[in-house]
């Protein structure tokens, strides 16, 4: 989610929800955020078990997508904060600067070259196509429900982001706003140290099943 850094926020009762955050996809996506933690299983349980074998050329092309997913999610930890990994509303102030003024979700996009990145890596290629169509709806939903609550909280300031900011597509600002504000990298790099064990976790069960097969 698009936001971070403690400031006052009117408790629920005092907040009007937009008719964003009331549509139907957005009370599905709220769902699905809520349990977003199990939302990686089938994009990794179907390369671990189905039958494939990574070649150093995938393996390549795995690092460098896993590499530049990763670099986008620290980015946008480091501007935003680790409260972006909370499943929370109470957000306590729009991020518009950094990787932000790029892209809306960039956690997300990171998240999407990653799992594919791990995909290209177990040599299931032909599960690619069905990966990217189920992060497509799930996120989709997701990100309805986020945009939803901010233009609740921010109204008229998020609107604006909104308009000028992609939503899956990083894209150059047009002003130099990625300059702009504080990024707290060594908490960033602290707090993703879990997934950065996870990566090596699952690296390794790629190898041990590629041996296995061969």
């Amino acid at each position: 989610m698009t936001a971070s850094l403690p400031r006052y926020l009117p408790p629920m009762a005092t907040q009007t929800l937009s008719a964003a955050e009331q549509s139907p996809a957005a009370r599905v996506g709220a769902v699905l955020f809520k349990n977003r933690g199990w939302l990686p299983v089938p994009f990794l349980a179907v390369p671990l078990l189905a039958p494939g074998h990574g070649t150093p050329t995938l393996w390549a092309i795995a690092a460098g997508l896993i590499v530049v997913g990763e670099w986008i999610r620290l980015a946008g930890v480091a501007a935003a904060g680790t409260v972006t990994r909370r499943r929370s509303r109470t957000v306590q102030r729009l991020v518009t600067y950094g990787i932000f003024a790029w892209v809306r979700n960039p956690l997300y996009v990171g998240n999407f070259l990653i799992w594919m990145g791990f995909i290209v890596a177990s040599g299931v290629l032909w599960f690619l196509p069905f990966a990217i169509v189920l992060f497509a709806i799930e996120y989709a939903l997701i990100v309805r429900y986020e945009e939803g609550v901010l233009e609740s909280i921010f109204g008229q300031e998020y609107l604006e982001y909104k308009r000028r900011t992609p939503r899956w597509l990083p894209t150059p600002p047009a002003d130099d706003l990625s300059a702009e504000g504080e990024h707290a990298w060594a908490e960033a790099w602290w707090s993703e140290r879990s997934t950065f064990l996870q990566y090596l976790a699952l690296a390794l069960a790629f190898v041990v099943k590629g041996r296995m097969a061969g």
